[in-house]
């Protein structure tokens, strides 16, 4: 099969590899149609991440099950599923406690499976998927082909925005600031509506991206960075603060304006994976600010989103602008880093 393989920062290509076939009696065997990058992708491929050999790549799919193992109930053959970015068997304490992101037997996409086992990547045509009944979520039938994008994006940024909005504790009427205008933070503002916010500030720099924050229900945008970010915010609050900030970047800067944006009290939930973070203690404590999140439990999140998209409540996919075939995977790629691309969908 053909499958997206990163061999260096940069350096993104489409490999041939062995077909992926059922190894345990817990596996199902998925045909990937379609997949996706994600912004956390571009942490190896610009070299923030270490790469010391070449790995498969991708962590968000959804597809067609082609076969299970003889331990699987939950999904059969034919059966169009969403898989979440990572893999969980969805009965451990951490899962039945809604956080499936820290499983005892899980794991991600791309790395070794609990008997040490390369376990794909979900940038290719197949994928074998560990622990089938805990981590597919079918529908009830296929999917039209207008639907699959949004079935798509709840494989990682719709679950993780909503993460974002739930850790943060937004409630119906709510202030809510949205820092970052990737995908994530898109479908931040996207959740924060459907629960129930009053108002909601998106951060974002970009026409296209204001744009689609808005059609998913931001009343203001603020353009500015820094000090003025946080200037333009006590000034639409005025002299308050947010009661919810969701921080969907994961820099310092990002989690630095957060923290400043939020009013006394509020707490910032964060979901950007942490590159050079570091929290204000002393700060957040004089000011009774907490911050909550961490790894987003997308598996616990699927169903109620499932239903949304195919009820026509929320449309996600729409974070998706660039669409190209798995052979030009390294155009989706430099599409997004040089953010040409919010979001690059693939199709295998």
């Amino acid at each position: 099969m053909k499958a997206t393989v990163l061999h260096a920062p940069g350096d993104i290509r489409v490999d041939e590899l062995p077909d992926p076939a059922i190894v345990a009696p817990t596996d199902a065997l998925v045909r990937i149609t379609p997949a996706c990058v994600c912004g956390s992708d571009l942490w190896p491929y610009r070299g923030i991440n270490d790469v010391p050999e070449p790995a498969r790549i991708g962590h968000e799919f959804v597809g067609l099950v082609e076969e299970v193992g003889t331990e699987v109930t939950t999904v059969r053959p034919g059966d169009f599923v969403v898989a979440p970015f990572m893999y969980s068997d969805n009965t451990c304490p951490h899962c039945r406690a809604g956080i499936q992101s820290a499983c005892a037997t899980g794991g991600f996409w791309g790395g070794t499976d609990r008997d040490g086992r390369r376990v794909d990547g979900g940038q290719g045509e197949y994928a074998r998927v560990p622990l089938a009944d805990g981590t597919l979520v079918a529908t009830s039938e296929v999917p039209s082909d207008d639907l699959v994008p949004s079935l798509l994006a709840l494989s990682d940024v719709m679950g993780t925005g909503w993460h974002a909005a739930v850790a943060a504790g937004v409630q119906r009427g709510d202030t809510v600031v949205v820092v970052g205008d990737g995908a994530v933070g898109l479908c931040g503002v996207l959740s924060a509506a459907q629960l129930g916010a009053g108002r909601i500030v998106a951060m974002s720099r970009h026409a296209s991206r204001q744009a689609i924050a808005r059609r998913f229900g931001a009343t203001d945008v603020v353009a500015e960075r820094g000090d003025d970010a946080v200037a333009a915010v006590t000034e639409l609050t005025d002299g308050v603060g947010a009661d919810a900030v969701l921080e969907c970047v994961g820099t310092g800067e990002a989690m630095t304006t957060a923290i400043r944006v939020a009013r006394p009290g509020a707490t910032v939930g964060y979901v950007g994976v942490p590159h050079g973070v570091e929290l204000p203690v002393r700060a957040m404590f004089s000011r009774n600010v907490g911050v909550a999140g961490g790894v987003a439990p997308v598996r616990e999140y699927l169903p109620m989103l499932r239903d949304l998209v195919l009820a026509g409540d929320i449309d996600p996919g729409v974070v998706f602008d660039l669409e190209v075939p798995l052979a030009e995977v390294a155009e989706a790629y430099a599409a997004m880093d040089e953010r040409r691309a919010i979001k690059s969908l693939i199709r295998t």
